[in-house]
C-alpha cells in the first residue's frame, strides 16, 4: 500500500508537470544532488516555444537534435495570413455533409484549424513520405525577414515548387525529414481530444528517429506500441534489392494525448448494444462483414472458392470461411446474399471472445490485407492503374480504428494521398451504423505528365483522392443498400488560399495616402461572400462542417450556419438597417457578422448593437 507523504505538495514538480502538458518537448532528464534521475525542464526550448525569433543556447541533456530543429520549432509557431475557401462544384453534398476535404499545404491547413479543431479530434491516421530517397517531402522555409514571411503567409505570390525529391546523397537528408515532420507533429498533437490517438505509418528507414520526435513531441509516456503488419508476399527480383534484405513488414507508430487519462486506452472491439429488432427479425444491432478476400500469395487456396447460396467468389478471388462453416452459418440464417456480395451477420451476442479480442501489436494476413491487396482494391474502384504502388489496404485502417470505441468522432489525415483513409471511414461506418467523420488534406502535387494517372486525365493528386471518395462512397452505399441508407458519404472541398483581406489590412504602414485613397474596400476585388463566410467560421472557431444555408431576409442575402450558431450578412452598400435587423434578431443566433461597409454610418453601427442588447442579449456580434 501507498505511503502517506507526511509533508506539503511539492510545487516545483507540480509546475513541471503542468509544463509538460502544455510543452511535452520541453521535458527532459538530469541529475540531481544524490545521483538519481529526474524530470526537469529545458529551458532552452521552454524559450524557444515563447519567442518568435531563434534563441541560442545549447546545454548537455538527453534529446534528439538535428540541424534545422530550432528552425523547425520557429516555423510550426509562426503565424500565416491564409484563409480556407470553399469550392461548391467539386464538393459532394456540399450543404449537409460533416467530412471534409482540405487542398493545400498541410502545415498551412493544421495553422488553420487550430482554433476550431482545438482538443476535438479522436483520431489521426498518417501515411507520411517514408524518406526512402524516391519520394517527395515538403520543401519548408524557416527564414523570417520580413518578404520571407510576407511570401510564405500568402501575402506575395509563392515562387517555386513546394516538394522536393530527398534524395540520400542530401547532406541534410535525414536531418531535412524530420524537419518536415517536426512541426507538423506539434500542431496535429493541439488537435487531439484528451483521449486522442494518433497513428503514423512508417518503415524501416526513420522508424527509429519518427520515434524519438514523437516521445519529444507527444511525452514518452504517452507511447502506446509499435504495429506491425505484413506489407508484402512477392519478393522484388530484379536489380540490387534481390541480394538484400527485403522489407516484408511495415509499421504503424502508435501516441495518444494523455495516457494518465483512465480507462482510456483499454483498446477493444466495441461492444454493441442492445436496442431493437433488426430488418430480419434477430435481436440486436447487427453488422454486415464481407467474407470475400484476394487470392494473394500465401492465402491462395483452390477449396475455398465454392458456391455459397448460389455465389462463387470473384475472378482471382476466394471466401475466408471454408465450407463446414459457411453451412453452419446458412442453417443459422447468418448468411446474407446483397447484390453478388456475400456477407456474414455478427450480433452483439455471437462472440464475447470477438467483442474483448486482444489488440495485438501484430497483425497476420486473416486480419490485414497486404499493400498488394490496397493497390489492386485502388486499381479496381478507379478502373485504372494509376502507378500507385503502396497503396494501404483499407482493412488495414478500418481494424485499427475498431479497436478503439467511437462512432460519431473526427478523424484527420493530413497526408493523405488518394484518401484511403475516407474510404475506410465511410466503410466502417457502413459496417457498425456510425457516425465518424474524417478530414481529409492534402496538396495538389503535381502528376508526372508521363505517369497514368495524368494520361487518366488527373492533374494532381487531389483530384486523385476526391475522386477515390466519390466511387468508394458510392460502392460502400450500394453493396450495403439496407443498413446504410444515412451514410454520409459527401465531402465539403475547402482550398488553402491567401486571406481574404486586402494586403492593407496586414501592414497598412507599408502603404501610402495616394494609395490608400484608391482602396475603398478592406475586402480582395475576387473573393464571395461564401469565401468570408468560411474566414469568418476559421476566425471564431465555428466548426467547418455545419450545415450552411443561403436566405433572403429583408430584402438582404444571409447565410445561416446550422441555423441559429453563425448568421452572416456581407452587403456593402449601406443596406444594413434597423428593420433587417430587428428580423435577424427575432431569431437569437449564438454570432451574428456584418461587413463594415454594410452599414450606412457609425450611429447606424450603435442602433444595431443596442436592438441586439434588447431583442437577443446573448448574440455575440463582429464586424470585418
Amino acid at each position: 500500500m501507498e505511503k502517506l507523504k507526511m509533508h506539503s505538495s511539492d510545487f516545483i514538480e507540480e509546475n513541471i508537470e503542468k509544463l509538460a502538458e502544455l510543452f511535452p518537448n520541453c521535458v527532459t532528464e538530469e541529475k540531481d544532488d544524490k545521483g538519481d534521475i529526474r524530470k526537469s525542464i529545458d529551458f532552452d526550448l521552454l524559450r524557444q516555444e515563447l519567442s518568435k525569433n531563434i534563441v541560442e543556447g545549447p546545454q548537455e541533456r538527453y534529446h534528439l537534435n538535428w540541424p534545422g530543429k530550432r528552425d523547425a520549432l520557429l516555423t510550426a509557431n509562426a503565424p500565416i495570413a491564409k484563409t480556407l475557401r470553399p469550392c461548391r462544384e467539386e464538393s459532394v453534398d456540399f450543404e449537409f455533409t460533416k467530412n471534409l476535404f482540405i487542398e493545400g499545404d498541410n502545415l498551412d491547413a493544421l495553422k488553420l484549424m487550430q482554433e476550431t479543431y482545438l482538443g476535438k479530434i479522436k483520431m489521426i491516421y498518417i501515411d507520411p513520405p517514408y524518406n526512402t530517397g524516391n519520394d517527395f517531402i515538403y520543401k519548408d522555409s524557416f527564414k523570417v525577414d520580413k518578404e520571407e514571411y510576407e511570401e510564405n503567409s500568402g501575402q506575395r505570390d509563392e515562387m517555386g515548387t513546394r516538394l522536393v525529391i530527398n534524395i540520400e546523397s542530401n547532406g541534410r537528408f535525414h536531418s531535412d525529414w524530420l524537419s518536415m515532420m517536426y512541426p507538423r507533429l506539434k500542431l496535429a498533437r493541439n488537435l487531439l481530444k484528451n483521449d486522442g490517438v494518433i497513428f503514423i505509418s512508417i518503415d524501416d528507414n526513420e522508424v527509429h528517429n519518427l520515434r524519438k520526435i514523437c516521445d519529444e513531441v507527444f511525452g514518452i509516456n504517452n507511447f502506446l506500441g509499435v504495429l506491425s503488419w505484413i506489407k508484402r508476399t512477392k519478393p522484388i527480383n530484379s536489380g540490387d534489392a534481390k541480394y538484400q534484405i527485403q522489407q516484408k513488414i511495415e509499421y504503424v507508430l502508435t501516441y495518444c494525448r494523455n495516457k494518465n487519462r483512465p480507462n482510456t486506452y483499454a483498446f477493444k472491439l466495441p461492444v454493441q448494444e442492445k436496442r431493437s429488432y433488426n430488418y430480419n427479425g434477430k435481436y440486436g444491432k447487427c453488422r454486415l462483414k464481407d467474407i470475400e478476400d484476394s487470392d494473394v500469395g500465401a492465402k491462395k487456396r483452390d477449396t475455398m472458392k465454392f458456391e455459397i447460396l448460389g455465389i462463387k467468389p470473384g475472378e482471382g478471388k476466394r471466401w475466408k470461411i471454408g465450407k463446414v462453416e459457411a453451412e453452419r452459418l446458412i442453417e443459422k440464417d447468418k448468411i446474407r446474399v446483397i447484390g453478388d456480395k456475400v456477407k456474414i451477420e455478427i450480433y452483439p451476442d455471437d462472440e464475447d471472445s470477438f467483442q474483448y479480442r486482444p489488440f495485438w501489436s501484430h497483425f497476420d494476413m486473416e486480419e490485414v490485407s497486404t499493400a498488394e491487396v490496397g493497390k489492386s482494391e485502388f486499381n479496381e474502384l478507379m478502373e485504372s492503374k494509376l502507378g500507385f504502388d503502396t497503396i494501404k489496404p483499407v482493412d488495414l485502417i478500418t481494424t485499427i480504428f475498431n479497436y478503439l470505441p467511437s462512432d460519431d468522432d473526427i478523424i484527420l489525415d493530413f497526408f493523405a494521398g488518394s484518401a484511403t483513409t475516407a474510404h475506410a471511414v465511410m466503410q466502417l461506418n457502413a459496417e457498425d451504423s456510425g457516425n465518424r467523420k474524417f478530414i481529409m488534406v492534402q496538396l495538389p502535387e503535381a502528376c508526372d505528365e508521363k505517369s497514368e494517372a495524368f494520361k487518366a486525365g488527373y492533374k494532381n493528386i487531389a483530384e486523385i483522392g476526391k475522386e477515390r471518395i466519390r466511387r468508394a462512397g458510392n460502392k460502400i452505399k450500394e453493396e450495403n443498400a439496407l443498413t446504410a441508407l444515412n451514410l454520409d458519404i459527401g465531402f465539403r472541398v475547402l482550398k488553402v488560399d491567401s486571406s481574404n483581406m486586402q494586403d492593407v489590412y496586414y501592414n497598412p504602414d507599408d502603404y501610402s495616402q495616394d494609395l490608400l485613397s484608391k482602396i475603398t474596400d478592406n475586402i480582395k476585388p475576387d473573393r464571395t461572400d461564401e469565401d468570408l463566410l468560411f474566414q469568418v467560421l476559421l476566425d471564431w472557431g465555428v466548426d467547418l462542417a455545419l450545415p450552411v444555408y443561403k436566405e433572403k431576409i429583408a430584402g438582404n442575402d444571409v447565410f445561416l450556419v446550422s441555423d441559429n450558431a453563425l448568421v452572416a450578412c456581407f452587403v456593402k452598400k449601406g443596406e444594413i438597417d434597423e428593420d433587417f435587423c430587428k428580423e435577424l434578431a427575432k431569431r437569437k443566433p449564438l454570432r451574428v457578422v456584418f461587413r463594415d461597409a454594410g452599414f450606412k454610418d457609425d450611429s447606424m453601427k450603435i442602433n444595431v448593437e443596442q436592438i441586439f442588447k434588447l431583442m437577443s442579449p446573448y448574440t455575440e456580434i463582429k464586424t470585418i
